[in-house]
């Protein structure tokens, strides 16, 4: 809008745009100024003539007729009646509207763009519902400058998606609503639920438990006011540290439909929960008593396997995203899961959160099972990712397995604006008050920061296996020598890691006494448990800018784990190409598609000989992702883990909501190959190498071209195209073939 009106009339231009870091439902304020004559204000606009509000949820979250002048015009798309509106505002926005004599009018966007195609894309409604309010531009230009703009900027997506954002101009202009605002609501009063949503939107019972870091930091920040808070309210943080957890406190409700769950149709398989990319849908377990103690509507099944429990599938409307992961990936003959409106499955917020607050159970199945790892609690949750993203699930997925001892150190990228968006902290805690550390450094040091934690940690372990050590020799308990030699031999190991170190913690807590060396070691009780060091980031990382560490972190021989989320570009940046970026991909610095061929970072790292190395595809084959994740966590030695991740940088024709369906796409075809190379099978007499992926079936031309970094090349360059996608082909075909020769290979 700014540049139209910038550049189509004699009027001077300012526009500056005020973010924050959330990839979903996330919010902006455009802050748009124009006149005759030389603009000399600064940028943030706090006297508006007019303002619009693109979400309907954030009329709870945000002060957003702030500065709205007497008279002025407010837009707010939403997808309430107009007999809607009195019960769906806050008090202090009715009283605003009426008090100011606002002009208001109301715009169903997000109905607009699901009649036409385009998903949750409401911009060129919302722009030319602008430009019809606003009147300044005559409309029609407007339109023939709008419909301009659409060509320039979705043309090379091809004449499909310019018909649809065109149709959206022409809807936009007509579906508009005035609002005859009633004389009444200049007296409206504040309900005590909507003051207490407007401070913490969490339910009641969460807000019983939150710290004061959320009312004081959490919620000022979160409505865009974190300027006004006095350096006081951050005494407690003098080191940087951000309490975990506190993403479940914000409870966005940014999704326009969720998942409810038809009971009836469920077969448990729980593959809902896998692939969800914010933990929003769990399956749980609870007792007779507990079911019969629940809140009217929480209906369950009797578990499928499991003697004497009932199982449920709970979802949290307010935490989900809407993406639909969950729907496309369910394998029951009928969906037991259907995408409902937001606002029809509010009442599930309260089944969500009491299932929360049962006491926690044993897993009754193996975690390393696709099933079972979803009834282990994700110590990753709520995080401000894209909707259908393909990096979150496999993170989540680890704190599932590992989460209650892992470290992480983060490279910079998406991975470390979804896992740490000031204030919201996704990485959380379990009922003992258990969970990952986490971490970010820079983008280019991370492997070597991830390093240093190991060691440090390791430094500290090894002096308490020779107190240990020394401690055995003298007259202390039976009990207590046979913890202390227990944690001595299985001090590499992670399995029953945890439950090593609570008996010793309690042996020493009652024997300690006055023993200067005892004492000594029960002060260091925090390293009884091995830590699960991890090292995330993503390709641009891992491939280019972070390398040198990264071989060096792996040439090490050091116990670390590596997971790398590969989208094949620099997702976070711009969509820049990295080494990743495939032959005939169009990403910046390769406007005419990439000409050389991927790096293979998997099989660098497979010829020092002793790294553990994966690549994995969690929508591919599920358990192959849950097989590689334990081998190489339990490896003791340096591993890496390659992620297939589709992004929104891809621009999936079928939608990000097929994300899942993607990956399977991408290994069918081989694109994409499924492998892990184990060096302890070596030590076995066996072969290294697993390919686990299976001969390609799928059309790997069908399978690019249904990407826009693909097919976009075909549309601007049409003969270079050709010969890119055959090279790329080709280099997938070589690839494969090392592979099968590494599989098939023996002495």
């Amino acid at each position: 809008s700014i540049k139209i009106i910038g550049d189509h009339t004699d009027m001077y231009a300012q526009g500056y745009f005020a973010y924050d870091s959330k990839k979903s439902g996330g919010v902006t304020v455009s802050h748009l100024r124009f006149g005759h004559k030389p603009i000399k204000a600064p940028y943030l606009i706090n006297k508006a003539d007019f303002i619009a509000c693109h979400n309907q949820s954030y009329v709870d979250k945000y002060d957003i007729l702030s500065g709205l002048k007497k008279g002025g015009t407010f837009l707010l798309n939403c997808i309430w009646q107009e007999d809607e509106l009195a019960e769906k505002l806050p008090a202090s926005i009715k009283r605003y509207i009426a008090a100011n004599d606002v002009q208001f009018y109301t715009v169903n966007a997000v109905g607009i763009a699901a009649e036409i195609g385009l998903g949750g894309r409401i911009n060129m409604i919302m722009q030319s519902a602008f430009f019809k309010l606003a009147n300044i531009v005559p409309l029609q230009d407007a339109v023939e400058y709008l419909k301009n703009a659409v060509v320039q900027s979705y043309g090379r997506k091809g004449q499909k998606v310019v018909d649809m954002n065109n149709a959206a101009i022409d809807r936009g202009i007509n579906a508009l609503i005035k609002i005859n605002v009633p004389v009444a609501w200049k007296d409206a009063q504040d309900i005590p639920e909507e003051i207490a949503k407007r401070e913490c939107a969490c339910s009641a019972l969460t807000q019983k438990k939150a710290p004061a870091f959320v009312k004081n930091v959490l919620v000022p920040m979160n409505k865009q006011e974190g300027d006004k808070l006095p350096l006081s309210a951050f005494a407690d943080m003098v080191d940087g540290t951000f309490p975990a957890g506190t993403a479940a406190f914000e409870k966005r409700g940014i999704a326009v439909n969720v998942p409810e769950w038809q009971a009836d149709h469920c077969i448990q398989c729980n593959q809902c929960s896998y692939v969800c990319p914010h933990a929003s849908i769990r399956p749980v377990l609870v007792t007779d008593k507990e079911a019969g103690n629940a809140p009217a509507g929480f209906v369950t099944r009797p578990a499928t396997g499991v003697e004497g429990l009932h199982f449920r599938v709970n979802v949290s409307p307010l935490d989900c995203t809407g993406c639909a992961s969950c729907v496309r990936v369910c394998p029951a003959k009928e969906k037991a899961l259907v995408m409902k409106p937001l606002d029809s499955q509010i009442q599930e917020q309260a089944r969500f959160e009491y299932a929360l607050q049962l006491a926690p159970k044993a897993n009754p199945l193996n975690k390393e099972t696709v099933k079972g790892s979803q009834f282990e609690q994700p110590l990753f949750e709520f995080s401000g990712a894209c909707a259908g993203c393909g990096e979150t699930p496999y993170a989540k997925l680890v704190t599932q397995l590992f989460g209650d001892r892992m470290m992480v150190a983060n490279a910079t990228g998406c991975s470390s604006i979804w896992g740490a968006s000031a204030p919201s902290m996704p990485y959380t805690t379990n009922h003992k008050g258990h969970g990952p550390a986490w971490a970010n450094s820079l983008f280019e040091d991370n492997a070597e920061y991830g390093l240093g934690m190991h060691v440090a940690v390791k430094q500290i372990r090894d002096r308490l296996a020779g107190q240990m050590h020394e401690v055995l020799a003298t007259d202390i308990s039976p009990a207590l020598k046979t913890a202390m030699a227990a944690w001595i031999a299985h001090q590499e190991s992670g399995e029953g890691s945890r439950e090593r170190a609570e008996t010793l913690t309690a042996l020493l807590e009652a024997e300690k006494g006055q023993h200067a060396l005892l004492n000594e070691i029960y002060k260091y009780k925090g390293y009884f448990v091995k830590r699960s060091q991890w090292i995330f980031g993503g390709d641009g990382w891992a491939y280019d800018i972070g390398y040198g560490g990264l071989d060096h972190v792996l040439a090490s021989g050091e116990d670390v784990n590596v997971l790398v989320f590969d989208t094949e570009v620099y997702s976070n940046t711009g969509g820049q190409s990295s080494k990743a970026t495939p032959t005939a991909a169009i990403a910046q610095f390769a406007a005419s598609g990439k000409r050389v061929k991927k790096k293979d970072l998997g099989m660098m790292a497979i010829s020092y000989g002793y790294v553990y190395v994966a690549q994995i595809a969690m929508g591919a084959n599920q358990a192959q992702t849950m097989k590689a994740l334990a081998e190489a966590e339990a490896y003791p030695g340096p591993s890496l883990i390659i992620a297939y991740a589709p992004c929104v940088t891809h621009g999936l024709k079928s939608g990000m909501d097929q994300s899942q369906a993607e990956m399977k796409k991408a290994v069918d075809c081989g694109y994409w190959a499924l492998y892990r190379y184990n060096p302890q099978l070596k030590e076995r007499g066996k072969n290294p190498f697993t390919l686990d992926s299976k001969e390609p079936t799928g059309n790997f031309r069908d399978f690019i071209l249904g990407e826009v970094r693909y097919a976009s090349l075909q549309a601007k360059f049409p003969e270079a195209a050709e010969e890119l996608f055959a090279k790329t082909e080709a280099d997938a075909k070589e690839r494969l073939k090392v592979y099968k020769r590494l599989a098939e290979y023996s002495d």
